[in-house]
């Protein structure tokens, strides 16, 4: 941070605290060459996470678009609110971490299938079925046949 005074870059920092509005950090600063001191605001830079859509169309990323599909996907299977609120939060987390500025919409449906995968293979289903939006029962024999053939011996799929 250059000194608002004599212009030289070697400052340290006083105090820190919230700013009155709660969005920013005021910083008290001391110019290690003229003394003088000078408050500075610390704001975060927010970007806004787009979507990709299948039609080229871009918009906001809506966690809650991914709640509402999982809780589709569940109803009326043994899954909490607070389940479903765990793969938002982790699907939430993947997108930001992997991606800067922009996600495909079809990697959000692969990451939320992922997730639904180890939890209820009846709620992957329904959350495939419309998100890949199947036509015909061969569809669904398509999406099931990889589930079937790693269910083990004795009817247990390994997955708990």
């Amino acid at each position: 941070m250059k000194c608002p005074f004599c212009r030289d870059d070697n400052d340290r920092v006083i105090d820190s605290r919230a700013a009155q509005d709660g969005f920013a950090i005021r910083r008290r600063r001391e110019c290690l060459s003229c003394k003088r001191r000078y408050t500075t605001y610390e704001r975060l830079e927010e970007t806004t996470m787009k979507v990709v859509k299948k039609d080229g169309v871009r918009e906001p990323f809506d966690r809650e678009k991914i709640r509402q599909g999982l809780s589709r996907a569940c109803w009326k299977r043994p899954i909490s609110d607070d389940q479903i609120e765990s793969v938002v939060l982790q699907v939430e987390n993947e997108i930001y971490a992997r991606f800067d500025r922009e996600v495909d919409s079809r990697v959000i449906g692969e990451l939320v299938m992922e997730h639904l995968d180890t939890l209820d293979q009846v709620a992957y289903v329904r959350f495939a079925s419309v998100y890949r939006d199947f036509k015909d029962v061969a569809d669904f024999v398509d999406e099931l046949a990889p589930m079937l053939t790693r269910k083990g011996p004795g009817g247990n799929s390994g997955k708990s």
